[in-house]
């Protein structure tokens, strides 16, 4: 009879260590052990765009080893990425992101049901019908140009109080790729930054027509320094009109420079004020994990999310201020961005595009804006939508 209790005992015990070793394999198997993600770049990482985009890559590669394999892209065009995208697809990639604006990327995606597709958004997916595995993303930027305009601003009220220029000197000037509400919104609500400290600062603005020309953006930002603006920034891809900050402050022209993308501290040193950033890795890290465990992409997002598009700003680490140059930034500006930031945190945008001002859309001219009723940008779509040009403190210059 013992015997019998005994050979019942272990018997358990067996079945209970399958039972086990069965239940830890299964939950194993819940996770892959390893993804091939693709990267598809719409320049080289010497362009600041480029750069920050690739450093989603890196935490990727920081965070899972040998577990991913990694294939990137450079320098592939929108209207050429159609067999760079087939052919990453073809090798087997689980995942592609893509950092241009190509309408391939949605096109292509239901040949590939196995992949998916992670875009920058390009366009109101508001109620757009997309593919399953097709998704697109993008931080708030609206928030971080902002936060660096009340630092621009901030700069600008101390050349005044030391008489280095008078109030109705308070001139930004801002280079441009196109007037598509991207760039729009980006620098009006950098120009309202500025403006929440000096009130009376205006903003010309030049437009390149053209995401990456270091000579075109040079030499706009030139123009604009000649024309007499104080402050510089940017919303294209190279580091030309850092330098020609850098060269004017060499031949002691008052200007300063506030940074998109990446720093600027080491092209700019002298005039470099600060530098604000779309942080791309909280969600390449989210999707890759997303995979790795065989959830959905968004499921797993710190973010607000409209289908598959998914957006946030400084409350979930999608939006970054870097660099603030101590050397040359007035006492309390540190503070006064943190007092901005953290309205933000707390879900509060809705400061940012609002006050006496009124607008015309640029695409629809029949269409204007009065902003004493508020506007808030992000509401339903990761892309940036607005796209007034505001009366009588903006002005686009040749």
């Amino acid at each position: 009879m013992k015997r019998i209790y005994t050979i019942t005992f272990l018997t358990c015990l067996i079945i209970t260590a399958v039972f086990i070793g069965c239940f830890e394999y299964l939950n194993m198997s819940g996770h892959r052990d390893h993804l091939k993600v693709g990267f598809i770049y719409d320049n080289d990482e010497s362009t600041s765009y480029t750069y920050n985009f690739s450093l989603a890559k890196d935490a990727v590669e920081l965070k899972y080893g040998d577990r991913v394999e990694i294939v990137t892209c450079s320098n592939v065009l929108d209207d050429e990425m159609e067999e760079p995208l087939r052919n990453l697809a073809n090798e087997g990639c689980d995942i592609i992101f893509f950092n241009g604006y190509s309408k391939k990327v949605i096109e292509l995606a239901p040949e590939y049901p196995e992949t998916e597709f992670c875009q920058v958004s390009y366009m109101d997916m508001n109620n757009v019908s997309v593919p399953s595995n097709y998704h697109t993303f993008k931080g708030e930027a609206y928030q971080g140009r902002y936060v660096s305009g009340i630092a621009a601003g901030m700069k600008i009220q101390q050349m005044i109080d030391e008489g280095i220029i008078t109030e109705n000197e308070a001139v930004v000037g801002f280079v441009a790729a196109f007037p598509d509400s991207e760039v729009i919104s980006g620098y009006t609500a950098f120009l309202l930054g500025v403006r929440s400290i000096v009130p009376q600062a205006v903003m010309q603005v030049s437009y390149t027509h053209t995401w990456s020309s270091y000579a075109l953006e040079k030499s706009a930002a030139e123009r604009l320094i000649d024309g007499g603006c104080v402050i510089i920034s940017q919303h294209t891809d190279t580091i030309g009109p850092a330098i020609a900050c850098e060269d004017a402050s060499e031949k002691n022209i008052k200007v300063y420079f506030v940074g998109w993308g990446q720093s600027m501290s080491e092209v700019a040193p002298g005039t470099s004020l600060v530098t604000t950033r779309i942080c791309w890795e909280p969600y390449v890290i989210s999707a890759v994990d997303a995979l790795m465990s065989y959830k959905t992409i968004e499921s797993k997002l710190s973010a607000r999310v409209f289908g598959n598009d998914a957006t946030a700003g400084f409350e979930n680490g999608w939006v970054e201020m870097m660099d603030l140059n101590q050397a040359i930034a007035p006492v309390g500006t540190q503070e006064a961005m943190d007092r901005a930031i953290d309205q933000f945190k707390k879900g509060n945008g809705d400061f940012v595009f609002k006050g006496s001002y009124t607008g015309v859309s640029q695409s629809d001219p029949s269409k204007t804006i009065d902003l004493n009723n508020g506007y808030t940008e992000n509401e339903r779509s990761s892309y940036p939508l607005f796209d007034y040009v505001l009366d009588d403190v903006i002005t686009v210059v040749e």
